[in-house]
């Protein structure tokens, strides 16, 4: 397995990917030109974000987005875990590991960069045990939102 930053032509993957997250997650039909035009915004504008994917035999079977938090408390930039996805079939196979690990590792060797966040649906038991298993913990803090 092969973890790297995703280059423009695995859009079509990581597309694919979000579509079904949000259908699997949220039962939501995400509306597919929009998304498209917000993963090529990513690759567009690195100061977006950055995709990394995991590539089995030439095949990209999971991805995730870093965007950038700046944290004055720590004079330097949290990096947030956006938009996982693995194909199901490769689920429970570490995938999701390897690329926690990836982005973990840039951390460790970028003095600029003091941590990683992500946030997961309160239901997703699931999600919360490997997050804790990797060293995640969670924390007092409380996700608000606004969308228009």
């Amino acid at each position: 397995m092969i973890i790297r930053q995703a280059k423009e032509t695995d859009s079509v993957s990581v597309v694919e990917f979000q579509l079904a997250m949000a259908w699997e997650t949220e039962q939501l039909q995400l509306h597919e030109p929009t998304v498209q035009k917000g993963v090529a915004a990513v690759f567009a504008d690195p100061a977006k974000g950055t995709y990394y994917v995991a590539e089995l035999n030439g095949h990209v079977v999971g991805s995730l987005l870093t965007t950038f938090e700046w944290s004055d408390w720590r004079n330097g930039t949290v990096l947030w875990i956006q938009s996982v996805y693995v194909l199901p079939e490769f689920r429970k196979r570490s995938i999701f590991t390897r690329l926690y690990k990836h982005i973990q590792e840039l951390v460790v060797s970028n003095p600029d960069l003091r941590g990683i966040r992500l946030y997961a649906d309160k239901t997703n038991t699931s999600a919360h045990d490997v997050y804790e298993h990797l060293g995640m913990t969670a924390e007092h803090y409380q996700m608000f939102e606004w969308m228009k």
